[in-house]
């Protein structure tokens, strides 16, 4: 369950920096460290396994009919990610501390940073892709609220957006290859589709499935042609791009990569594809990275350079080539947060990131340029830093590769290529701020950060010089572990600083002198770019948007022309066409199954029910008398259900089709009382054809349907609703148990519901008619007598009623649903025989505290069952002894239904007894009501 602490923890404890907003920032520092600090603790003894080869799991059974499970692993690729996303977390916390200012909202932007934090460990950590996917949509959630997070400054909205739309679109093209690749293996645990590598490749829809996936992966890691998201993500704080850009959100697309390797991997797909894109990425995002006069976007695009360096080692997919991945992984997130922490402080210092104004730095900042030139050193690949091995194992990579036949030379050579672009624009980095002439005026007089804000940094570039001098001791142990979850088989990684002279080591040299002479050149670069400027990413995806938006609106208004006749019309048109070369392909319709006979009882039910139907169409101009045809078919249908041995089903059509009847009646109160002819001839003509030809297809496939032998479920849930559900009335034990789930659901649907008309109607004003047909005004007309009498009989008895209804509908026809129209019914009479104002100065109840109160009773009745390790909603009964009464059966699944009970009623009364005070809001008070 540890396992459980390491993702959740965060989850949960992003309330806490919200709950703490009125206590200080140092307070609010320590409580939110805490939490990465405490998950670092109780991993620490994982990791241990882990490092001697185990694999801590920890699982809870969720949804096993669809394979998804809460399971998590912490195997050698997960704890690299754990320990990248863990370990910086806490140095951007620190740091944030220092570089937020007193105007920001740092108990929200603590509490976002949680949330990324906790949907990053749950997709290293995942041991089912399905769960992998969910958190994935997280990261893509959390990390717009933190792009967006100056919500004031429109490149922060704009920013979001363009993350939040491209990998959204990505997340559920990698959903819909997730779920082939689940399909394929039978199984969405990462063991089986591992175990199942054989299968997926051989199966034709493998080059489908990993094209999804790779539009996941590249789409978050920001490979071509999606590299133009990440760059716009620097409105955020510099806190939030060191995070995303070193050890979460762009390398959640490099961790798919490499967790789904042991099952996509191998074929000359993946090659191609994979390297290409990644050495694209390589060049185009080195290319832009010396171009950018901000700080910010100058790093940004060397993120983008070097993930795709990453991706097209993972693309070659040796052994080494997954280690020198791996590797670089751990020597990016290093040195690329110092740089990205750096750039934050000379923008909290000076208050500018524009390379332009930046110059001579060095003497007012020695601590910060120090730094600088440790980290940036490191992505250079200049050595003694950890950056230097990394590169050299990737240029050793490229000069091995033989993927493209006689053209596998272009690969090193555009690999040099892009290495000399990352030493020209690290040159550039250093340079241009610290050097580069004298001094200029800046918003602020420039000078070191604190102590504390500075240690971060300091954390990082040592890291960067322990790793480059002794590798074998820094991150050996961990990368063993890590390269053997690649490839499925031990690995034993041998690092070191110095390879003796090779073709590596000169490409290296090369590159160092060609960034050099890059770097002196860059003027003609510049030079070059200019006729280029116009174009902006940004702007062009805006332009998209709109257009896309346009497109749609047009559409849209050529759709929806207001017309209901002519929604339906489509839809059923749609229908019918599309069933009917179904249907005559069918042979022979009719099945094995023997038919009843006709008992006269049926025969007349049938014919009263045709003709009920037909007239609530033929005379729905005349409204009152259309409505007791309609109510004549609810009625048939009621007794046809009691017919056919459904009582349960009986008695809730009746009292729905009561309530249903009262809502219209009340609603037709507001329209019209003289409706004009609606429809043409020819618009009659053609909704009768429709309508029989789609009730001729439906009535075909019942017959077809009702002649044929079928399995049935019903034999289940009848064996199992006594002795697991602990009641005799099937239909009420699979409503309040084993379909539990989907009713908490329904009733939730239903307070919805029933609270967005309550908001409806609060502000809407309809027409009120003055009069009545015959002309007598409705202020004026008293509620009936006998009514009036009649209804303060029924209440007493109905709620009576109601309540039996709901005690005995476990074990007979009834339950809360049932119980909470009659109820509620009940109610409405007394409304429609007093009045509204009558009734509230007697009853005065809030309907929708009280369906509120339904749902929060029917949720915990189904959390409760998780403190006795059951599944949700699970069910206890038992026989008590009570006084007089006798033997007499409990069961949870009463509070259940108590919850639906309250439910009903407030849901309903709400709706209904807003339609009534709508008539008395623009009239007077009737005298004595």
């Amino acid at each position: 369950m540890n396992l459980f602490y390491i993702v959740f923890a965060p989850l949960i404890g992003a309330l806490i920096p919200l709950l703490l907003r009125r206590t200080s920032r140092p307070v609010k520092t320590i409580a939110t460290v805490a939490i990465p600090l405490s998950c670092i603790l109780v991993a620490w003894p994982l990791a241990q396994q882990t490092l001697a080869g185990d694999i801590p799991t920890a699982i809870q059974h969720w949804l096993p009919n669809i394979d998804f499970d809460l399971a998590f692993r912490l195997d050698g690729l997960s704890l690299l990610f754990v320990s990248l996303i863990l370990g910086i977390g806490v140095l951007i916390i620190l740091y944030a501390h220092y570089y937020l200012s007193s105007k920001d909202s740092d108990s929200r932007f603590y509490a976002c940073l949680l949330l990324f934090m906790a949907s990053m460990l749950g997709i290293v950590t995942a041991d089912n892709v399905l769960l992998m996917w969910a958190f994935w949509e997280l990261t893509s959630i959390s990390s717009f609220l933190l792009i967006g997070y100056w919500h004031h400054k429109s490149d922060a909205r704009r920013g979001a957006r363009m993350a939040l739309a491209t990998t959204g679109a990505g997340g559920l093209a990698l959903l819909a290859g997730l779920l082939i690749i689940g399909h394929i293996a039978g199984s969405y645990q990462l063991d089986a589709i591992f175990a199942a590598k054989d299968a997926i490749q051989a199966h034709s829809l493998y080059v489908p499935a990993l094209i999804l996936v790779l539009l996941g992966a590249f789409t978050k890691s920001a490979q071509f042609p999606f590299q133009f998201w990440l760059p716009h993500a620097m409105a955020a704080p510099t806190p939030v791009s060191a995070y995303l850009h070193s050890a979460t959100m762009v390398k959640a697309g490099i961790f798919l990569l490499a967790r789904m390797h042991p099952a996509l991997a191998g074929t000359e797909f993946w090659f191609i594809t994979v390297t290409l894109i990644g050495l694209i990425t390589m060049l185009v995002g080195a290319y832009f990275a010396l171009l950018k006069h901000d700080l910010k976007g100058l790093l940004a695009f060397s993120t983008v350079s070097h993930l795709g360096l990453i991706c097209m080692l993972l693309g070659i997919g040796s052994q080494a080539a997954v280690i020198a991945a791996l590797f670089h992984v751990i020597n990016h997130a290093c040195f690329k947060a110092g740089l990205f922490m750096t750039a934050g402080i000379i923008d909290h210092e000076t208050g500018t990131r524009d390379m332009r104004k930046l110059q001579g730095l060095l003497g007012f900042m020695p601590i910060t340029a120090t730094l600088a030139m440790v980290v940036t050193a490191a992505m250079a690949g200049i050595p003694p830093f950890n950056g230097f091995m990394s590169k050299e194992l990737f240029l050793d990579q490229a000069l091995n590769q033989q993927l493209f036949g006689g053209l596998s030379w272009f690969v090193p050579v555009l690999a040099t290529v892009g290495a000399a672009l990352s030493v020209a624009y690290s040159i550039r980095f250093i340079h241009d701020v610290f050097f580069n002439g004298e001094y200029k005026e800046l918003p602020k007089q420039p000078h070191d950060p604190p102590k504390m804000m500075a240690l971060p940094v300091l954390v990082l570039a040592s890291l960067c010089i322990v790793i480059g001098l002794i590798p074998m001791l820094a991150v050996s142990g961990i990368l063993n572990q890590a390269v053997s979850s690649v490839v499925l088989a031990p690995v034993e990684v041998k690092l070191s600083l110095w390879h003796g002279f090779n073709i590596p080591l000169l490409m290296s040299a090369v590159a160092i002198i060609g960034g050099i002479v890059i770097y002196s050149q860059r003027d003609q670069l510049f030079t070059f770019n200019r006729q280029f400027e116009g174009q902006d990413a940004k702007h062009n995806f805006e332009r998209l948007v709109q257009t896309v938006c346009d497109s749609a609106n047009r559409l849209f208004t050529h759709l929806d022309t207001g017309s209901l006749q002519r929604y339906m019309a489509l839809v059923l048109i749609a229908v019918i066409v599309l069933v009917i070369p179904q249907l005559i392909d069918i042979v022979s319709l009719e099945g094995d199954r023997s038919q009843q006979p006709v008992d006269f009882v049926s025969l007349v039910g049938a014919s009263v029910l045709m003709i009920a139907g037909f007239a609530t169409a033929i005379l729905h101009r005349h409204r009152f008398i259309m409505l007791m045809m309609l109510s004549v078919v609810g009625l048939i249908v009621s007794l046809a259900f009691a017919h056919f041995s459904a009582p349960d089903l009986a008695m809730t059509q009746l009292v729905v089709e009561v309530v249903s009847i009262i809502l219209m009646v009340l609603a037709l109160f507001f329209m019209p009382q003289k409706t004009a002819r609606a429809s043409t001839g020819h618009r009659v003509f053609r909704d009768i054809l429709i309508a029989s030809l789609f009730g001729g297809i439906v009535a075909t496939l019942n017959y077809g349907i009702l002649t044929s032998d079928f399995e049935t479920i019903s034999d289940f849930f009848i064996a199992n609703a006594k002795t697991g559900g602990g009641g005799t009335n099937v239909v009420n034990v699979i409503l309040v148990d084993f379909r539990g789930f989907d009713t908490l659901g329904e009733i939730t649907v239903l307070a919805i519901a029933a609270a967005g008309i309550h908001k409806l109607l609060n502000k809407l004003k309809p027409f009120i008619p003055s009069s009545d047909i015959d002309g007598r005004p409705w202020h004026r007309i008293k509620h009936p007598l006998m009514l009036t009498n009649v209804a303060n009989l029924v209440l007493p008895m109905a709620m009576v009623v109601a309540v039996y209804i709901f005690l005995r509908g476990h074990n007979l026809p009834g339950g809360g649903f049932i119980a909470g129209l009659i109820a509620a019914s009940a109610m409405i009479l007394q409304y429609i025989a007093n009045g509204v104002d009558w009734v509230k100065d007697r009853f005065n109840v809030n309907y929708q505290s009280l369906m509120s109160f339904g749902v929060m009773i029917a949720a915990l009745t189904g959390i409760g069952s998780w403190f006795f390790d059951r599944p949700f909603l699970t069910s206890w009964f038992t026989y008590l002894k009570w006084p007089v009464v006798g033997k007499f059966e409990f069961a949870t699944a009463l509070l259940f239904d108590l919850g639906v009970f309250l439910t009903v009623i407030g849901a309903t009364m709400m709706i209904l007894s807003n339609f009534g005070k709508m008539t008395t809001r623009h009239r007077p008070r009737e005298e004595g009501n």
